[in-house]
Order: C-alpha cells, then sequence, then structure tokens
C-alpha cells in the first residue's frame, strides 16, 4: 500500500476543485456585448483540464474519464465558436449542421458535467466522508435531467417556459456551490504536480 499526500496548494491557494468551478462559471454564464459572449466556452473547459489531471491518482481514476471528456469539451465548443462567427458573417440561416453543433455542445457539456460530479462523489465516498454525497447526487441528476430538457426547447423544438430554465439554473448554481464548499476537505486536494 502507498500513502500519497496531498502537495501543498502554492501561493494562490486555488485548489484544483475551486479551478474547475471556476472554469464551468466561465462555460454556463455569458456575459455578452453585441450578440459576443465574452466569457468564451473553450477558455472554461480547458480551465477544467489541468485540475482534474491533478486530482487523478491512478490511470483509470474517475478523473481521467472526466478529463477526456472536457478535453472533448474544449474541441467541440471551438468548433461552436467558430460556426457562431462564420455563420453570421455569411448571412445565412443557421443550417441544420450548425444546429447538430450546437446539440452536441449541449448535451456534451451535460455529460462533463455529469462525469466531473461523479468523479468527486467517487472520491468522497471512498473516503469515508458521506456528508455531502446524497445532495450533490441529487443536483447532478436535476442539472442533467433539466439540462436534457431544456436542449430542444432551446432549439425551438418545444416550449418549456422559463421555469425549466430557472430551475436549471439554480440547480446548477447550488452544485457548483457544493463543489466549491467541498474543495477545502482533504479528497480534494491535488495528489501530483504537474510534469509528473
Amino acid at each position: 500500500m502507498v500513502l500519497t499526500l496531498p502537495y501543498e496548494e502554492g501561493p494562490a491557494g486555488l485548489r484544483p476543485l475551486k479551478r474547475i468551478v471556476a472554469g464551468l462559471v466561465i462555460v454556463y454564464c455569458a456575459l455578452r456585448v453585441n450578440d459576443f459572449d465574452l466569457l468564451l466556452n473553450p477558455l472554461g473547459w480547458a480551465m477544467c483540464a489541468t485540475p482534474l489531471l491533478l486530482l487523478r491518482r491512478s490511470a483509470g481514476d474517475p478523473f481521467d474519464l472526466a478529463r477526456t471528456s472536457v478535453l472533448a469539451m474544449v474541441c467541440l465548443s471551438a468548433v461552436a465558436v467558430f460556426a457562431g462567427w462564420v455563420g453570421p458573417s455569411l448571412g445565412t440561416t443557421p443550417s441544420p449542421v450548425v444546429e447538430l453543433i450546437g446539440v452536441a455542445e449541449g448535451v456534451g457539456g451535460l455529460v462533463a458535467v455529469w462525469l466531473i460530479t461523479d468523479a468527486v462523489i467517487r472520491r468522497i465516498r471512498s473516503s469515508g466522508i458521506a456528508s455531502g454525497v446524497a445532495v450533490l447526487d441529487v443536483l447532478r441528476w436535476v442539472v442533467v435531467g433539466l439540462g436534457a430538457l431544456g436542449t430542444p426547447a432551446g432549439l425551438g423544438y418545444t416550449a418549456l417556459g422559463p421555469v425549466v430554465a430557472v430551475g436549471w439554473f439554480a440547480c446548477l448554481a447550488a452544485l457548483l456551490v457544493m463543489l466549491y464548499r467541498s474543495a477545502k476537505l482533504p479528497y480534494a486536494a491535488s495528489v501530483r504536480k504537474l510534469g509528473e
């Protein structure tokens, strides 16, 4: 049995789980100027990738799968941003390809949030700490469920009303707050330095 102690966090003091939450805030919040989102989604997803590597304990760790999904989202959201820039400049209505990219980005984001939360839940359970696991589990189900309902509504295929959007955003905010608060616990400390 090998005992791995967490590394010190350094002068910035920003633990990996806090950096992941900051990245997700950039992804799911919008600061728009002339229909341009200043908070670029690829940047937010990229902010999540390195902390997931720092939380990985071994090959096949749930944080590996979460990191793979986040790296896929970096690429997919970059394609979506590019499609959003090119489409309007050509003066065309959104093509089925652009709509498909939007759906893939929405669904992929939900999968990434699910996998990140699942990795944290598994780490909590393996450490023997039971507090907060049930709340995180319920919140991830609600966030993914309402997000799955909202994806077709965002494309105009169904009309769910603002209640679903507000409920989804409130649950996502609660999930991010729970993840942020659990960043100070020992199971959420980084177990490796970059370059190892």
